[in-house]
């Protein structure tokens, strides 16, 4: 019994690494400044947690910041903010929005997707919901593999730009999580699974900014 047990950890551990590397495999795609990627229809701002005043932790100030200097170089007039509004007492994407107009961006070029829940539903939803026709990602390097695994595996036209602005204090624990994280998004893209929410198609270039403000639509 106890050899079987080993024999199974080892297995599920060699097969975890696996993965592992896979995702990681795509980093060379990674890019650091603003000035490396193209130009694109629109930017992916992943969210993150909220102080409990409702304002974005660290980790999102840096992707939202990050958006921002992709947005001031010209390179996409649209920013999609995709992240966790499932309760109306949680709205990551409100948030997301008011701290870029803080800092000069108009509603008209701030996209809200209320139901971007975790990555695979986030970039799912931007190609099937939204129907982005390119799309460059944001996000903390740690995670940034994965989301570019996710996009490629889903028919995305995608690039990456890693926020890393500042030291996270968290970066061990959320970088220990990716590893699990890595399995998930390898069984979602190649079962096929659906998002939490689908809902109907939105294309970005039909509707306006405004049209995704405020309390989230039924999905």
């Amino acid at each position: 019994m106890l050899t079987t047990l080993t024999s199974l950890a080892v297995s599920c551990g060699l097969t975890l690494l696996g993965v592992d590397r896979r995702i990681k495999g795509i980093a060379s795609s990674v890019k650091r400044t603003s000035e490396q990627v193209e130009p694109a229809q629109v930017a992916l701002l992943f969210g993150a947690f909220l102080h409990p005043d409702g304002t974005p932790c660290p980790v999102l100030q840096d992707r939202l910041e990050q958006g921002l200097e992709l947005y001031r170089a010209g390179k996409v007039e649209k920013l999609l903010l995709s992240g966790d509004h499932g309760r109306p007492e949680y709205d990551e994407v409100n948030a997301m929005r008011v701290y870029l107009e803080k800092r000069g961006v108009p509603k008209k070029h701030l996209y809200l997707d209320h139901a971007g829940f975790d990555t695979y539903d986030s970039l799912y939803r931007a190609k099937h919901v939204f129907q982005v026709e390119s799309v460059i990602v944001v996000t903390q390097e740690f995670h940034l593999n994965r989301a570019l695994y996710i996009g490629h595996a889903l028919g995305l036209n995608i690039q990456g730009v890693a926020s890393d602005r500042r030291a996270i204090a968290e970066i061990r624990t959320l970088r220990a999580r990716e590893f699990l994280a890595n399995l998930k998004a390898l069984w979602e893209v190649h079962s096929g699974a659906p998002p939490t929410k689908a809902g109907p198609a939105t294309p970005l270039h039909a509707i306006s900014a405004e049209e995704t403000h405020g309390a989230p639509p039924k999905l």
